[in-house]
């Protein structure tokens, strides 16, 4: 028996257009041409200005040669110029690569060639990695440069086209369109890359425009909110944000760097509402003296993300009167696509239920079909026992293309139907999830498992403490157990023995870290620590004893 309602009911011109995240730049210059876009030191654009700059770097880059396919890097901080290639570089066809400012020549160059850049774009601040980046490729590659008035610092121009130039050469009525195929590609996003070659993350123009809406629908963003550019746009497209702001009609105010000092002098000075960050930013701003937010009288909201946020950190900012939401998933979900959703009765609990509510990584964000924790091997749900550990794993269309050149690598996180994250997780009673540990962080200690998460919630709610690592380092007799690694606070000291003895109060005596290391904690841009890093010293260490 045939379907009704597939009979001379096609998808036609009047009732179907690819899903794209360019259409809400468009919008917004059609409807709020006069709402500032863009705030960034001295300069000011509106949506209408942003949305001109955009069709004339598209239209330059087509005069060059770029077009469907090709690749365009962007090496570029918290800049105007970042959020003008998020749209001006997709509306003719081609891919964005942001790349990560604080890798290595060798890295950068990797990246470029594994990605077949056509166009470079960037800023004069990083001219001495990119000029060694640009010396071990083998391709030709068009290099733009950014010459940020708000930068002062050393670095010279590499290309033969600075990016004003460039764009003025450019049509103001540069046609927009979006693409034929929503499933083409919009984004290119490398992964950290601990270990061998960092794999290359395709983001589609649908995926893009469904996360784009979901920020704002399960933050709850009003529309024309001011948003503050803590987190670097280079990772994940800024979770997206750069194309959500578009689509909020709302107001962008960058920040070249991250400094406490800076957000609350933004957050005052243009009534800031909305900003992201990992928790290393939360903390930082958690422990400012109390003078630097003064004069802050808006609600301020907060997404955190990256590493699963200490318990300690989610209460400091809650005392400062920062309204934190987490939220949670990963590159290849382009950014966050699950939200611990907050429940009404939630803010009449006691501060303590209220943390720990807060700190799950909660529920699958709108626009994804699932999030679930699965036995990796069975496939098979684990119980919403909160003891029973399996791995998250993503579903729907807030997951990746794919890994570019690297189906083996594609094929394997997509087993089962399902996106792999390695993240170790349990199921809590009403369906939210909460990780335990990244699978090849979990400590395993005379048999017992040992979630270095665990550790770091308690070694976090130190007073001399400001960040902390926990990672497994050879025993003899155990075969491995916890050794920590804490940054402290400005002017706290505190000794390796009073550390372990603050722990045996707070925890089982077989989770208490053996070893206990003060430093400086080595972290990604986007201000993960770098737990790789911290177990090979552990392992030196260790061999050297």
């Amino acid at each position: 028996m045939s379907n009704i309602y597939r009979v001379g009911l096609d998808k036609n011109p009047a009732n179907y257009t690819p899903l794209t995240p360019l259409t809400f730049l468009a919008r917004s210059a059609y409807i709020y041409p006069e709402v500032v876009s863009v705030i960034h030191g001295q300069r000011r654009y509106n949506w209408q200005q942003t949305f001109t700059r955009c069709r004339q770097l598209a239209s330059a880059l087509v005069a060059h040669g770029v077009g469907e396919g090709d690749t365009v890097a962007a090496m570029l901080n918290n800049t105007p110029e970042m959020i003008e290639c998020h749209f001006g570089v997709p509306v003719i066809g081609a891919v964005l690569n942001t790349l990560n400012t604080r890798l290595d020549a060798e890295t950068i160059a990797f990246m470029l060639e594994h990605g077949e850049a056509r166009v470079l774009i960037t800023d004069r601040e990083y001219s001495s990695t990119v000029r060694k980046a640009l010396a071990a490729c083998r391709r030709e590659i068009l290099v733009i440069d950014v010459d940020d008035p708000e930068y002062s610092g050393p670095g010279d121009r590499l290309g033969t086209h600075e990016y004003e130039q460039f764009i003025a050469a450019g049509s103001p009525d540069f046609p927009w369109r979006g693409p034929e195929d929503e499933w083409d590609a919009i984004s290119l996003n490398y992964t950290s890359g601990t270990t061998g070659n960092p794999k290359g993350v395709v983001y589609h123009h649908r995926g893009a425009y469904l996360n784009s809406m979901s920020n704002i629908v399960s933050w709850g963003m009003p529309p024309h909110s001011v948003y503050l550019w803590t987190l670097p746009m280079f990772h994940c497209n800024g979770w997206c944000f750069v194309w959500t702001m578009a689509a909020n009609a709302g107001t962008n105010v960058c920040l070249r760097r991250v400094d406490p000092k800076l957000i609350f002098d933004a957050m005052r000075e243009h009534a800031v509402t909305h900003y992201c960050g990992a928790p290393i930013v939360h903390s930082l701003m958690a422990s400012s003296p109390a003078e630097l937010r003064a004069g802050i009288s808006q609600k301020v909201c907060g997404l955190i993300a990256a590493a699963p946020p200490p318990a300690a950190v989610i209460e400091a900012m809650a005392n400062i009167g920062i309204d934190l939401t987490h939220v949670y998933g990963l590159t290849e979900t382009y950014g966050p696509a699950a939200v611990c959703a907050k429940h009404g009765d939630w803010s009449s609990r006691p501060l303590a239920e209220q943390v720990e509510l807060n700190g799950r990584q909660g529920v699958r964000y709108h626009a994804q079909e699932g999030i679930t924790v699965l036995d990796p091997v069975s496939m098979v749900a684990v119980p919403w026992d909160r003891e029973t550990m399996g791995e998250i794993m993503f579903r729907g269309n807030l997951v990746m293309k794919g890994y570019l050149k690297n189906p083996k690598a594609t094929e394997e996180s997509f087993a089962g139907g399902w996106y792999h994250t390695g993240d170790l997780a349990v199921m809590h009673s009403d369906g939210y999830v909460k990780i335990k540990d990244r699978s090849k962080d979990v400590i395993i200690s005379g048999g017992e498992n040992i979630s270095s998460i665990e550790v770091e919630d308690v070694l976090y709610k130190h007073p001399a403490v400001i960040a902390a690592a926990v990672v497994a380092t050879p025993d003899p007799t155990w075969g491995e157990v916890p050794c920590a690694f804490l940054e402290l606070r400005e002017g706290s000291t505190v000794s390796e023995q009073e550390v372990i003895e603050f722990c045996r109060q707070h925890m089982a005596r077989f989770k208490v870290p053996k070893r206990v290391v003060i430093c400086t904690l080595p972290k990604t841009s986007t201000g993960k620590i770098q737990k790789y890093v911290l177990r090979e010293q552990a392992k030196s260490s260790a061999a050297i004893e």
